[in-house]
């Protein structure tokens, strides 16, 4: 029986990247985003995979857009085995009292609300399935470990997700479901650019910064998917070597 997985934010950056990884690895992929043409852009990019790929628009923060997403999928494919829960956002940074509440509540609404929602409809998938259990990763960050200056809101969503990895994995032992999380720091992407022309540090100094390819991130993902239930990656953290995540600001 092929491996199942739904992945969140599939439409762009690190999402489209595992998509491909994990099609290429003959996975069949059920990729969930807000815009059907930018799945379908991912979808496209797998080649002689496509056929394997399921697209589904989502809005992960909508209930009924997820609780539909994982009925597409069981639908499609019969099972989820493994769940990428990625989607994310995020606002311009500043301090606390220059962080509009619609901006806060913006952020907290697909990184903490949409993960709840679709680790909520995943554990309630893999439980009812048969064979029971299945696999939720979650996009930590190395904000879930800590903060850039001014980001508030997506640091404190973060750490949320550090919360909803501890209690999955503890919730999901009695129905074989295992959840790991994966915190990520400086890929290369549409911010690759900035970050090498300088991002504010600890000291208020404006410095460049180094960054990895997102094959580092895929190929990490791959293998904590393709482990047995019996087995599990709790927290890995990948991260390009020299970026200034180790030491004191």
């Amino acid at each position: 029986m092929s491996q199942v997985v739904v992945v969140t934010g599939a439409g762009s950056g690190i999402g489209r990247a595992c998509t491909l990884a994990l099609a290429e690895a003959g996975w069949k992929v059920v990729l969930a985003g807000r815009t059907l043409a930018s799945l379908e852009e991912t979808r496209a990019a797998a080649g002689n995979q496509a056929e394997n790929l399921l697209c589904v628009p989502t809005n992960v923060s909508d209930t009924i857009a997820v609780d539909a997403l994982f009925a597409k999928a069981t639908e499609a494919f019969g099972h989820v085995d493994v769940v990428f829960n990625n989607a994310g956002n995020n606002v311009p940074p500043g301090t606390i009292d220059q962080i509009a509440v619609e901006d806060w509540q913006k952020v907290l609404n697909v990184n903490v609300h949409g993960a709840f929602l679709v680790a909520r409809a995943a554990f309630a998938t893999m439980r009812a399935q048969d064979p029971q259990g299945g696999r939720i990763i979650n996009n930590g960050s190395i904000s879930a470990h800590v903060p850039r200056p001014g980001s508030t809101p997506y640091t404190m969503s973060k750490h949320a997700i550090t919360g909803l990895t501890r209690t999955l994995s503890l919730d999901g032992r009695p129905f074989n479901i295992a959840c790991g999380q994966i915190d990520i720091g400086n890929t290369a992407s549409d911010m690759t650019e900035q970050m090498l022309k300088g991002v504010p540090q600890a000291d208020g100094s404006m410095k460049p910064e180094a960054v990895m390819d997102v094959s580092n991130v895929s190929s990490t993902l791959l293998h904590m998917a393709s482990l047995p239930l019996s087995a599990n990656v709790q927290f890995v953290t990948v991260m390009a070597s020299g970026m200034p995540y180790i030491g004191r600001g």
